[in-house]
């Protein structure tokens, strides 16, 4: 069947630009009334202008959608509600969230300034969560939800230079991994893209001098995007890669490690003597949550 979200309400933050103004127009062009949240600001959060949300909500307009604009900021508790308002306001619910607003200021850890470092967490951590609070008790109510969080390789495998950017980035993972578990009975999927696309936030990074940005897409993102916020994915709790026409799982897993009795003292020194089959990643299990894996832990053998 096709895929469709008439009669769904969709935020989309920091959809001016890039991956997020391509998410907006999907969902507009297959029903979905949009609220394009955008500052307008440079990729360091400096700045804004009104222009770039109004002209991506022009395009969806012009092409026979619905959409409207919004230019808070989501790194602030009140102006990130009131995104959420706005849809309200002009729609009268809300279905869909796409955490999808960022910035970058990258420096090595012993350069980085820490308003540099806070600021980065605030717009991609508690942005998150700032959104994410304010829409939650909407889609708790109604009984349906679709909530996209966006993490990155920086976050769950390091990158130089980002290190307030890939804590950000693991945090929202984090959050996703709780709120699966509390939103669970009330048919709101929650799930966390790790995108990569040619858009002027990743240039910094200068992996597009390497690759070609003609096979890394804003398109084959959006298509994966698309489906996880849509109806037709009940799943829930995924981390999902997508780039260059690459498609992946991203899973946290536990080796099977040691087990010893532990009403036996053990040193330090049995533990390094130890440290391969602690380390060895056979038999790897990963958990739904963190009292499935309690359990497991302490189940006797």
């Amino acid at each position: 069947m096709t895929i469709r979200f008439d009669n769904r309400v969709a935020i989309v933050t920091g959809a001016g630009h890039g991956l997020g103004r391509s998410y907006a127009l999907a969902l507009a062009a297959r029903g979905a009334k949009v609220v394009v949240n955008d500052i307008g600001g440079a990729i360091d959060g400096s700045g804004g202008s009104q222009s770039p949300a109004e002209a991506v909500v022009a395009d969806i307009v012009a092409a026979g959608g619905e959409a409207v604009p919004n230019y808070d900021s989501v790194a602030d508790r009140d102006s990130a509600a009131n995104i959420v308002q706005t849809a309200v306001d002009a729609f009268g619910t809300v279905d869909i969230l796409i955490n999808n607003a960022g910035i970058v200021r990258d420096k090595s850890f012993h350069k980085i300034e820490l308003d540099d470092y806070e600021f980065v967490m605030q717009v991609h951590m508690l942005g998150t969560v700032y959104v994410t609070h304010a829409a939650f008790p909407i889609m708790r109510e109604k009984d349906y939800g679709r909530i996209l969080m966006v993490t990155s390789s920086a976050g769950i495998y390091g990158n130089f230079g980002q290190s307030n950017y890939g804590a950000a980035k693991m945090g929202v993972i984090g959050l996703m991994n709780t709120l699966k578990v509390e939103s669970s009975r009330n048919n709101i999927m929650i799930n966390t893209m790790a995108p990569l696309a040619a858009t002027r936030i990743a240039e910094p990074s200068g992996i597009f001098n390497e690759y070609d940005p003609e096979l890394v897409t804003p398109d084959a993102v959006t298509a994966m995007v698309t489906y996880l916020v849509s109806e037709d994915c009940t799943d829930s709790g995924n981390i999902i890669a997508a780039t260059a026409g690459y498609y992946s799982k991203v899973h946290v897993v536990e080796s099977a490690g040691l087990r010893v009795d532990p009403r036996v003292p053990i040193t330090p020194e049995q533990l390094g003597d130890q440290w391969g089959d602690i380390t060895e990643m056979r038999d790897p299990k990963p958990y739904f949550d963190a009292v499935e894996h309690l359990r497991a832990k302490m189940a006797k053998e």
